[in-house]
């Protein structure tokens, strides 16, 4: 079974998922960590309901990325964390983080990568009136989410959708696509190993 730590910012819908998928044995893994960088976000509700230990952080406490890095990747390294899941995590990853886990760590995001990186995808493409949005899971590298695809899954966008239907509509594939997904880099990894 694979230690997982999942990195999230926000209200952590997605570490749920994530969460229920390990305890329901759909994915070959156990949630060992949360990683969140905002003292009050709903996600560590989540992890506390689960009994799944916390490492909480603020940026502005440390001198640099790289400090609070550091800390991160000592923590994941005492509980043998094989495989980093960002979900939601608003922070870019840096180098120091990327060394240790090259290849591990893995992201998800509301549209279809290339198209609307960043903040806000699903507002981008609502303003840009797209009619095919999506989420999009991919490999961490430094960019901003330019990693290697893994997964697409196309969603599509009515026009009497509001911005809060396309949210919806996107979580919902979300919440499916991201733990068939992680169990897929899972096999992989399991595979390298063997």
């Amino acid at each position: 079974m694979v230690k997982i730590a999942v990195f999230a910012s926000g209200s952590g819908s997605n570490f749920q998922s994530i969460v229920e998928s390990a305890e329901q044995k759909k994915i070959d893994a156990s949630v060992d960590l949360l990683v969140c960088d905002k003292k009050d976000a709903y996600v560590l509700t989540r992890a506390d309901k689960h009994c799944i230990p916390v490492f909480s952080f603020s940026a502005k406490d440390y001198s640099s990325k790289e400090m609070f890095e550091k800390e991160i990747v000592a923590e994941l390294q005492r509980r043998d964390i094989e495989l980093i899941v960002l979900a939601g995590y608003m922070r870019l990853v840096g180098p120091t983080l990327l060394r240790e886990y090259e290849g591990r760590i893995i992201n998800i995001h509301p549209s279809l990568l290339p198209a609307f990186p960043g903040l806000d995808a699903i507002g981008q493409a609502f303003t840009a009136q797209v009619k095919i949005s999506g989420v999009t899971i991919h490999f961490v590298d430094e960019g901003m989410d330019t990693g290697p695809i893994i997964a697409q899954e196309p969603v599509r966008i009515e026009e009497t959708d509001t911005k809060e239907d396309v949210q919806k509509k996107i979580q919902s594939v979300e919440h499916q696509l991201y733990p068939t997904t992680i169990q897929h880099v899972i096999s992989q990894l399991q595979r390298s190993v063997n």
